[in-house]
């Protein structure tokens, strides 16, 4: 089968959205019923295939013809996405998140990786008046495509709380890739780094990551000594509507030299960061996910994050969780230093969420759109998928 991957964004950085776009490709390309991968993305990304080491003979990339704004990217999804996915004859179309969908120009199934419900759950995360044109496109495109890939329980959870029944009917789980990567950068990603201890957040800087929190404790820790002097916190993530809030607030706290602000990282120097932090901090509000919490895990680093469903989800009996609804700082900066007093734990295993036990899952759901599209224009009549595994459940 031939798969058109659509992962044009905005971030020129790597981000979550972009890291899920690149490892669904290596998950795919394991598979041999792929003859064909068609992976495209913004000319302002064109060195994520590099940065990712995708190398196969069935993987082509291609520079979608767009500006770097949301009217043009979004004009290009909804126009030409369609005659490109016609030229290439792709057999399924798989949105990396969600966009304009044109379903009525499509001549093949249309699939959307949904992430979480943000401009839903805390719209904030995007200002005002942008969350409206966000929460448009999530809508039109749940509703367009034929199947929605939720990433977590979480996720299609919320997607059922907000949405009609005709649209999570359509929603399966297939979880986020996340491996263990075996390649560190053998020299400091932090600037003038010399062998200090370090806290590690890896967050973009949005309302839900909640890294003011996060950076009030670590203003908290330094004054009543519960740290050694020395700490450094490291913030690892693109900017975002929190950024300036976030930066005025490091410089009230009098921390601009204990706090690092780094974004772009390749993997193995994201690797290093994760091997070598005194522990990973994780305190959001809400996620859809929680890849840096099972990065962490995997990476042996002892993790400390919020209670919510989705870190439970990925991480439960691996963490040290906190309730953040009463006192977060005080209950956050007691966690943090429990936490540090302990001695480092194993890395651990995630078999459910590795590139061969995922890629079978995709592989089954683009199988039965296939089948349901082709049923479907035999008989004239719109068939509907039911998929039912033990790791992807229809809702």
């Amino acid at each position: 089968m031939k798969i058109l991957l659509a992962a044009a964004s905005f971030a020129s950085n790597i981000s979550g959205v972009q890291r899920h776009a690149l490892s669904l490709a290596r998950c795919l390309l394991l598979r041999p019923e792929v003859s064909a991968l068609h992976f495209v993305i913004a000319p302002w990304q064109s060195d994520f295939e590099q940065v990712a080491g995708l190398c196969d003979a069935r993987l082509s990339t291609h520079i979608a013809d767009i500006s770097h704004n949301a009217i043009s990217r979004n004009l290009w999804y909804y126009r030409k996405l369609p005659e490109l996915a016609a030229q290439l004859q792709a057999d399924i179309v798989h949105l990396s998140f969600p966009v304009p969908c044109n379903s009525s120009a499509f001549n093949c199934p249309t699939v959307v990786t949904l992430h979480d419900m943000y401009p839903f759950e805390i719209p904030m995360n995007f200002g005002f008046p942008k969350f409206i044109f966000n929460r448009a496109i999530l809508n039109q495109c749940i509703r367009s495509v034929d199947q929605i890939a939720c990433v977590s329980d979480a996720t299609r959870n919320r997607l059922k709380q907000y949405a009609p029944s005709s649209v999570w009917k359509k929603a399966v789980r297939i979880y986020n890739c996340v491996e263990p990567e075996p390649v560190s950068a053998a020299e400091s990603p932090i600037p003038n780094w010399r062998g200090e201890p370090f806290l590690l957040c890896v967050a973009q800087h949005r309302r839900n990551k909640n890294i003011a929190t996060l950076i009030r404790v670590f203003h908290r820790l330094l004054r009543s000594r519960e740290i050694e002097p020395s700490f450094k916190l490291v913030i690892v993530g693109i900017g975002g509507p929190e950024t300036r809030t976030i930066h005025r607030l490091v410089a009230t706290c009098g921390l601009k030299s204990k706090v690092h602000f780094l974004q772009g990282l390749t993997e193995p120097a994201l690797q290093w960061c994760y091997r070598h932090c005194a522990a990973l901090v994780a305190p959001s509000l809400t996620e859809g996910f929680g890849l840096p919490v099972a990065e962490g895990l995997l990476a042996g680093c002892p993790v400390i994050c919020s209670d919510i469903p989705a870190h439970r989800e990925i991480a439960e009996g691996y963490c040290h969780f906190v309730s953040l609804r009463t006192y977060p700082a005080e209950a956050l900066a007691a966690a943090t230093a429990d936490t540090l007093r302990e001695p480092k734990g194993e890395a651990i295993s995630m078999p459910r969420l590795s590139a061969s036990a995922l890629a079978e899952q995709y592989i089954a759901l683009y199988r039965r759109l296939l089948t349901s599209s082709a049923l479907a224009q035999s008989t004239g009549v719109a068939a509907s998928i039911n998929i039912s595994t033990s790791e992807s459940q229809s809702l």
